[in-house]
């Protein structure tokens, strides 16, 4: 029995879906444990490409049970438009669990994540506009809607009701919106609870009794810990936990349970939307990352800022998610670059900071600190084996190796889900 933790050890986009895929193939339980549809998967399946953007990866093997817990926060909507695309598709969809403590993410909440993002102008977030800051808001001030609140018909009613009074007010009033009306609200999500009673269950029960079971469970985490709520690169971060401490709290387990702890990134780093990014290449290099790596959102579409990696950041990761692991992403993206660059510190004020600095600013006056490598021409995207990779390569990937502390036990060199490197 295995309990394993996959999340980004960047900020998202790191190729999680395909290595949670990877995992997925020998779990009896994949497990979302945290955000919403504000981060997609990229699946490759021979000449198929699925993209889920709530829907666990899990669902795509026939016996494993694909879960969304407590800290999802759920459009309903999308979640029945996923399930439409799967069932087109012939995947088997039944097995499919969600969290009746599970949030829902309501039309107000999308609407009002539209008229913040455009009130703020040039100083926005960045966010997706799907609702999540304003859903996970409404929790923690406890005016949340739950799953299971559609199953009382008369409290449901009753508590979308005075939470909408008190949206539409701030709709108005500050951001010169048009109201919603309850009724929309209901007809729309009472053509959801056939399908949600069918598979709403306490999650947490779910888990526990498969870990007790000596099950394979995969956690699978949205997003990356450069975007964690608390310890990512504030504002621009997400509303949620992304880091490995919350597999447990968003899945209502405990943190005994699980056992290994596996961190993704890319050869090199992507941001998508606003803040800080040090090693950010606007040049031929950056526009070289971004058509090779095909880096364009899979939720908004926008192209993602691209650069070389970083180090620094990618040591705090592995200590904020005390990383067991690391799987490297897009290896053969650098191919045809003659010359390559890792980020090994800052310089900030005249002083060379080798740990990420925790103050803002810092991320703005800072620069990179480089160590040079010698790229390689070679396509590597048929390689089974670390020894045949190209030299230059091996030299890059083992400095990153040294640097972190952590041992890099798979390399992707391909899109497809068999195109990966097993050390």
């Amino acid at each position: 029995m295995t309990t394993t933790v996959v999340l980004g050890a960047q900020w998202g986009d790191e190729g999680k879906g395909k290595v949670t895929d990877f995992f997925a193939s020998d779990a009896d339980m994949v497990v979302r444990f945290q955000g919403g549809n504000n981060a997609g998967h990229t699946i490759v399946v021979k000449d198929e490409t699925i993209k889920l953007s709530l829907t666990p990866s899990g669902v795509l093997y026939p016996n494993c049970i694909p879960v969304i817990a407590s800290g999802c926060v759920v459009d309903l909507g999308v979640l029945m438009s996923e399930l439409e695309m799967l069932k087109e598709k012939n995947i088997d969809t039944s097995k499919l669990m969600l969290s009746s403590n599970a949030h829902l993410i309501m039309p107000y909440h999308k609407l009002l994540d539209e008229l913040i993002e455009t009130k703020l102008g040039k100083n926005m977030i960045g966010t997706t506009k799907r609702g999540i800051g304003p859903c996970y808001t409404d929790k923690i001030q406890r005016q949340g809607i739950r799953v299971q609140d559609l199953f009382d018909e008369k409290i449901f009613e009753e508590k979308v009701s005075m939470v909408l009074e008190d949206k539409n007010e701030i709709i108005k009033k500050i951001y010169k919106g048009e109201p919603l009306t309850l009724e929309e609200i209901l007809s729309e999500f009472n053509s959801y609870r056939e399908t949600v009673k069918r598979i709403m269950t306490d999650t947490s029960l779910l888990i526990s009794n498969a870990v007790t079971e000596g099950k394979n469970i995969l956690f699978e985490g949205a997003q990356g810990t450069l975007l964690d709520i608390d310890h990512g690169t504030y504002p621009f971060v997400t509303s949620s936990n992304t880091t490995a401490g919350n597999a447990a709290i968003g899945s209502g387990i405990g943190p005994r349970d699980i056992d290994k702890i596996v961190g993704v990134t890319k050869a090199y780093i992507s941001r998508v939307g606003t803040g800080p990014f040090l090693t950010e290449q606007e040049n031929e290099v950056g526009d070289f990352l971004i058509e090779k790596g095909a880096e364009y959102g899979v939720v908004t579409g926008r192209k993602r800022r691209c650069g070389w990696l970083d180090l620094v950041s990618l040591k705090y990761s592995v200590r904020v998610n005390s990383l067991t692991e690391l799987f490297i992403t897009k290896l053969d993206v650098l191919s045809g670059l003659n010359e390559l660059k890792l980020n090994v510190a800052y310089e900030i004020n005249g002083s060379e900071v080798t740990d990420f600095p925790r103050q803002q600013r810092v991320l703005y006056d800072g620069k990179p600190i480089y160590k040079t490598f010698d790229g390689w021409e070679e396509d590597i995207t048929g390689t089974t084996s670390f020894e045949e990779l190209p030299k230059e390569a091996k030299e890059y990937v083992k400095f990153i190796e040294d640097f972190i502390k952590v041992p890099i036990t798979f390399i992707s060199v391909g899109p497809e889900r068999n195109q990966n490197i097993i050390r």
